[in-house]
């Protein structure tokens, strides 16, 4: 038997069954993968699951009326949309609705209180330092003197000790360590560059003037005394009116979950010199999960700043609040200046914690303040008729297409049937398995994305089928038609499904909320389709090419060569053999 000629993919016409195994294994795999998860439908959206809607009012600080305008709430729109989207596919809705409201809707199945916090969390950023903290109720853990107690509330949470990686010529930098109390499990602060030395003080050093400031303050330490953080009312209220320049009173958690309370002096940093900020795993110290800071050149002096102040005091008085809202959300400690223009704040962090932290620290400084005007639960009654009537379109669509299928191809048809299985068993699967994964919420879009796509994959089918229906008219026998007509057909699938996924991410990249949905199961039942029809249609046209019922042309197969008006049979006819009597018969040669 002669070998395959040289440019022909011999192995991909004689072993399609290694293309449908690829397939079927990763259909299995996807599937318990599903299962493993927990996760056996896909999550849906607001308008057909339900969920809850928050009315979301601007409010412009004293004297800066004109602050509500179409740039700022589209910033606010913006941050808002980013904390509780992430990738932006988990269809959270945050829009405007006129000229001083944004509507946050969160679908079900969506942390709704951690999402609340989220987009409630919108006033400005800054970075205070700490005068006193005790537990609210408790004893004052430090009187703004120079002899501070370094014992926080009675309790060790333990040490956090910041240690600092080699520099680039081999020696260690300084490393900075304290014993730290309360705040998100003992936060300890160290720069990411090489600090600078000179800073650090002795236990003793006089508290800088931001700090002492209060001393005198007996309102505020009254004010301190009686305030009460256990209270939400009082929380809420805490801080109220205060200047950036002004010390103030405010509320946080620590570790186990008890409200602490502080005194804090005037803002050193404000939340817009931060720069970024990110939640990262610290594998080379071992710390864990921190957080990493930068700062604008402007924030880099400031921070350098009070930084090398706090160094000098005793703790609480070497540490620094991050207040966001009034309520300080994390108190690192510092024992020495950081002069890099970038920090670390490392604790006993878990991701999730972590994670909000950096997304505080770099979406905290909105350009408006945000009051909750009104939260409702949204019911799904009407999205779920939408579905319903949805869905009924959908399959009267796929009923139609199926028949025409049967009607003109006959045989054939089975093969797109299958395939069209295929396709949604992996469309399925997907969608159940991006939910946990990236937040992916199936909505109504979406839905009319899916049956869209339908007819996308059917069109692949149809030119593969018409160009081996081609090539038989050409007088030539089924398995070199399947062969021959599949190049030609391949190009032409490939470019019809490149300009429907540029499309898709097109409109995906220049839209928001529900029609982001729409492109995104477009684009991913397009790329479904190269994989189904690549790993699966042709290979399997390429085995039931070999059966007697298809090579034959039956007339149910859809293959007739003379329903199809083929051509009579292409044959080789041999050249007669010369000799020097002159021609030769070839059977006589």
């Amino acid at each position: 038997m002669a070998a395959p000629k040289k440019g022909r993919n011999a192995s991909a016409q004689s072993k399609p069954g290694r293309s449908l195994a690829l397939i079927l294994i990763a259909i299995v795999a996807l599937t318990g993968g599903m299962y493993a998860s927990g996760h056996t439908t896909p999550r849906l959206g607001i308008d057909l699951a339900g969920g809850t809607s928050i009315t979301l009012r601007a409010v412009p600080e004293a004297g800066q009326e004109n602050a509500i305008n179409k740039t700022n709430m589209d910033t606010a729109v913006s941050i808002m949309e980013r904390r509780v989207n992430g990738l932006g596919v988990s269809e959270a809705e945050v829009q405007t609705q006129g000229d001083r409201n944004i509507i946050v809707n969160i679908p079900k199945g969506t942390n709704s209180k951690q999402a609340r916090d989220q987009v409630g969390t919108t006033a400005k950023l800054y970075f205070r330092p700490v005068v006193a903290t005790e537990l609210a109720g408790g004893a004052a853990e430090a009187s703004p003197s120079p002899s501070a107690s370094s014992s926080a509330s009675g309790k060790d949470d333990g040490d956090e000790k910041a240690t600092s990686s080699p520099s680039a010529d081999g020696s260690a930098t300084p490393s900075a360590s304290a014993t730290t109390q309360g705040r998100p499990a003992s936060d300890a602060l160290k720069a990411s560059p090489t600090p600078s030395g000179s800073a650090s003080g002795t236990p003793g050093a006089t508290p800088s003037a931001s700090s002492s400031a209060p001393a005198g303050d007996s309102d505020l330490q009254k004010q301190y005394a009686a305030l009460d953080c256990t209270k939400p009312a009082v929380r809420a209220k805490a801080g109220d009116g205060a200047k950036p320049e002004d010390s103030t009173l405010a509320c946080g958690q620590n570790a186990q979950g008890q409200w602490q309370k502080y005194i804090l002096g005037p803002a050193e940093v404000d939340g817009t010199d931060v720069d970024d900020a990110q939640a990262v795993f610290n594998t080379q110290t071992g710390a864990g999960w921190t957080v990493t800071m930068k700062f604008t050149d402007k924030g880099s002096k400031k921070f350098a700043s009070i930084t090398g102040k706090l160094a000098q005091n005793q703790s609480p008085q070497n540490q620094f609040a991050i207040v966001l809202d009034g309520e300080v959300v994390s108190d690192p400690y510092v024992s020495q200046a950081l002069t890099g223009g970038s920090a670390e704040i490392s604790g006993n962090f878990n991701q999730e914690s972590a994670q909000n932290l950096a997304n505080m620290l770099s979406y905290g400084a909105l350009p408006l303040t945000f009051r909750e005007d009104s939260v409702t639960t949204v019911t799904a009654a009407l999205g779920g008729e939408q579905l319903e009537a949805g869905l009924i379109a959908g399959a009267i669509g796929l009923a139609l297409v199926v028949i025409y299928l049967l009607a003109y191809y006959r045989g054939l048809s089975f093969i797109a049937i299958a395939s069209l299985l295929v396709s949604a068993a992996l469309t399925y699967v997907i969608m159940s398995l991006l939910g946990p994964a990236i937040g992916f919420a199936l909505n109504l879009p979406a839905v009319c994305g899916a049956i869209v796509a339908i007819g996308i994959t059917a069109d692949s089918f149809i030119v593969y089928f018409e160009r081996v229906r081609d090539e038989i008219r050409e007088g030539r026998t089924l398995r070199p038609a399947v062969e021959r007509a599949w190049p030609r057909a391949r190009r032409t699938i490939l470019v019809s499904d490149f300009v429907s996924f540029l499309a898709a991410a097109v409109l995906f990249v220049v839209t928001v909320g529900k029609v982001q949905g729409f492109a995104f199961t477009l684009g991913l039942t397009t790329v479904l389709d190269v994989v189904v029809v690549f790993l699966f249609t042709k290979p399997l046209l390429t085995l039931m090419a070999r059966r007697h019922f298809f090579a034959s042309g039956h007339k149910w197969s859809g293959l007739d060569p003379k329903s199809l008006g083929a051509k009579p049979p292409l044959r080789r006819t041999r050249r007669p053999v010369h000799s020097a009597a002159g021609p030769v018969d070839p059977k006589e040669a």
